[in-house]
């Protein structure tokens, strides 16, 4: 406090506490599922940022559970091993050898480096797959891509791939209670016995309905969902998709994105929240600001 008042820096923090304090109060005690990804996740210091924006989540009284990609991280290591991928149909084939390494990639380097940021943070963080505790278990996926001679789709083995068919959150809400902050590597086994990899949206998306989280983030690296003028779209619901798919305005990479978010809400999420990733503090702004920060799809 000076003479002539208080410092205006100071009074705008505190106006940006006041802000946030109804959302704390809405939240405190939900389950958050962030799916974490993209660019953010290779870039050191929006790495500490996420990882903080974390902590802090879990020290307001939200229940936060990452679920974490690493697509290009395993792509490196196939190179640098020199096992090369195959594509069949424009889709990468997940033999054993590769379905060995992917495990490698997301379960150990990749998620430990997570967890360590967010130790770093101050949190407490536990590095988890879908294979512990029967978390998920998955089936195959039965792919298919275009055969250019014929002109037509064919059925394509993918090998290892999978998807989400059972999700038990039972070591989640346990890890939750006691303080930690669940990390968790796309990887699962089948009834069959094999490992399977799992698209990391899909599977963070399957775990948020079966949590009955409050919301789902799709960190990405787009703002959200454009609209043909380049305008964030900032509210969308099932119905409001069809029809921006049908015109071209949702198309390529998105489709699949905004598809796991209307799943989610289907299975009881409140919403699902696609999020550019590079933004610092894209989370907070999304969760504790009036006006948000990313496209929120709701039933």
């Amino acid at each position: 406090m000076t003479d002539h008042g208080p410092d205006p820096a100071l009074l705008a923090k505190a106006e940006t506490l006041t802000e946030a304090l109804p959302y704390l109060q809405r939240y405190a005690g939900a389950t958050f599922v962030v799916k974490y990804g993209g660019h953010a996740m290779g870039h050191p210091d929006l790495q500490r940022r996420f990882a903080s924006d974390v902590v802090l989540l879990k020290a307001v009284g939200i229940n936060p559970i990452v679920v974490h990609g690493g697509g290009p991280q395993i792509g490196a290591m196939l190179k640098r091993l020199g096992v090369e991928s195959q594509f069949v149909g424009g889709l990468r084939v997940t033999d054993a050898e590769t379905a060995r390494i992917a495990e490698m990639v997301l379960a150990g380097s990749i998620n430990k480096e997570i967890v360590g940021w967010i130790g770093q943070a101050g949190g407490k963080a536990v590095g988890i797959s879908g294979k512990d505790a029967g978390l998920v278990t998955a089936r195959k996926v039965e792919g298919r891509g275009a055969d250019p001679l014929q002109g037509i789709e064919r059925h394509v083995d993918l090998g290892f791939v999978g998807e989400p068919v059972a999700v038990d959150p039972a070591i989640l809400h346990s890890l939750a209670a006691q303080g930690f902050i669940p990390v968790v590597a796309p990887v699962a086994l089948g009834a069959d016995g094999h490992t399977y990899n799992i698209n990391a949206d899909t599977m963070a998306g399957a775990i948020a309905g079966a949590c009955g989280a409050a919301r789902f983030f799709l960190l990405t690296d787009v703002a959200g969902v454009l609209d043909k003028s380049g305008d964030l779209v900032t509210d969308l619901d099932a119905e409001r998709i069809a029809a921006l798919k049908a015109d071209g305005t949702i198309s390529g990479g998105m489709i699949p994105k905004v598809e796991t978010c209307i799943s989610a809400v289907a299975a009881g999420v409140d919403a699902a929240v696609i999020l550019d990733g590079r933004v610092p503090h894209a989370l907070l702004l999304e969760i504790f600001t009036r006006r948000g920060a990313g496209t929120l799809v709701h039933a």
